[in-house]
């Protein structure tokens, strides 16, 4: 009994230490979207990679295209002409042809054969990228951006010792308890960023780098033979000194159904990639989650045992429920941060998203020790659609591919600016 009430103790003390870093990542958030944006505004390429069909991807598409920004474009890269995203883009390319920015275009990449198909697309957009543009940003197809959130991912790049600018993604959940888990199970993640822009990673569907940098980091060799831009992205940074900083108004919303086998797909994909490019994370994953596991839920099963046999149970009893409670406190602290940074339409606040993140938490930091355990037996991941074997960061085998080969070409205005 006494490991159990070390361990218990030991588990408090991180839920205390936790539970600040809740409140600092409120401070930060409320200090960082008081604060002006530097008035910098350069010619932006904006890479867009897509394959299939994501949910309200139409919707998605279009907000990139009302952004309030000066100049820009983007460009829309597939690996595939019979992608049914091709269908969506264009429609929504067509809707805004009259505009003079942004100006767009569509790169065919075709098939990736020595890294992941997401980083082969990305080689295939920057080398076509406007010889104007001084600032690549990246977003993902399934990302719902604000309108002000080109202007706000470039303005930190203002300061050209700033590596990189970020965002992170919030799972907009439906309802449905997989897709509520999911989005319980991210937050934990999207905490992870704020004021310590030396700790902080890249996100790869809402990236803002300036050109010189990519260029001066040779990102495109780091990119070759990998599966994660936004690991690779964040290690060349780190290795070069160069902070990336987090930016609270992009935290973008993401809308999608999520089903149980969806949910352990997406988060058992997300520890393997992480065991493979940043291991040491991993391993604080497996035994930080592993004592939470055996604490939390060994402290429930006891306060049951005694209370079935007529034995004292209070104290086991009050361990848990304070750990409980210090971590659903941590949970509201973290929803009242990104409740500034969301448009309202988004109803953070709704009866059962708050019930989601304040009472799941602890099925989520079991889901974290089964996908660490997951990661430990297999690097093999299933992603969007392709299978990969992840042998290290820079050695990716593709497994299935039914995707046609196809040279990389472009079609679009942009591309007869370029």
């Amino acid at each position: 009994m006494g490991i159990f009430y070390f361990f218990a103790a030991l588990l408090l003390l991180q839920a205390l230490v936790s539970l600040r870093g809740g409140t600092r990542y409120l401070r930060y958030f409320r200090r960082e979207l008081s604060a002006p944006a530097p008035d910098f505004t350069p010619f932006v390429t904006v890479v867009v990679p897509c394959r299939g069909l994501d949910e309200g991807l139409q919707d998605n598409l279009d907000t990139l295209f009302r952004q309030g920004y000066t100049a820009y474009e983007i460009i829309f890269v597939v690996d595939s002409d019979d992608d049914p995203a091709l269908e969506i883009i264009e429609k929504v390319r067509r809707l805004w042809e009259n505009v003079r920015y942004p100006l767009t275009r569509v790169v065919v990449a075709g098939t990736a054969s020595e890294s992941g198909q997401k980083v082969h697309n990305l080689i295939a957009a920057v080398n076509v990228a406007d010889v104007r543009s001084e600032v690549f940003v990246f977003v993902d197809s399934d990302a719902r951006p604000r309108r002000d959130w080109l202007r706000a991912l470039v303005a930190p790049l203002a300061d050209e010792r700033v590596g990189a600018a970020t965002g992170y993604r919030w799972f907009i959940p439906s309802n449905n308890f997989a897709s509520h888990l999911r989005a319980v199970w991210n937050a934990s993640i999207a905490s992870a960023l704020g004021e310590n822009s030396r700790a902080n990673f890249c996100w790869g569907g809402s990236t803002a780098i300036r050109r010189e940098t990519f260029t001066r980091l040779r990102m495109v060799e780091h990119w070759r033979g990998t599966l994660s831009d936004d690991f690779a992205l964040t290690r060349a940074l780190q290795n070069a000194r160069l902070p990336v900083h987090f930016v609270p108004r992009c935290l973008t919303p993401s809308h999608e159904v999520c089903s149980p086998r969806a949910l352990l797909e997406f988060t058992t994909r997300q520890l393997r990639i992480t065991r493979v490019y940043a291991p040491h994370l991993w391993r604080i994953v497996l035994i930080s989650n592993f004592l939470f596991v055996a604490v939390f839920y060994g402290g429930l099963a006891l306060t049951l045992l005694r209370f079935r046999r007529g034995t004292p149970y209070a104290l086991p009893l009050a361990l848990v429920a304070s750990i409980f409670a210090l971590g659903s406190a941590k949970a509201l602290l973290r929803l009242r941060a990104v409740a500034l940074a969301l448009a309202p339409e988004e109803k953070i606040w709704r009866a059962q998203t708050l019930a989601a993140h304040v009472l799941l938490w602890p099925l989520a930091s079991a889901l974290f020790l089964y996908n660490a355990l997951a990661a430990a037996l297999s690097r093999r991941i299933r992603w969007r659609g392709i299978t990969y074997e992840l042998k290290s960061p820079s050695e990716t085998v593709i497994i299935d591919n039914a995707t046609r080969p196809e040279a990389a070409r472009t079609t679009g205005d942009a591309a007869r600016r370029a």
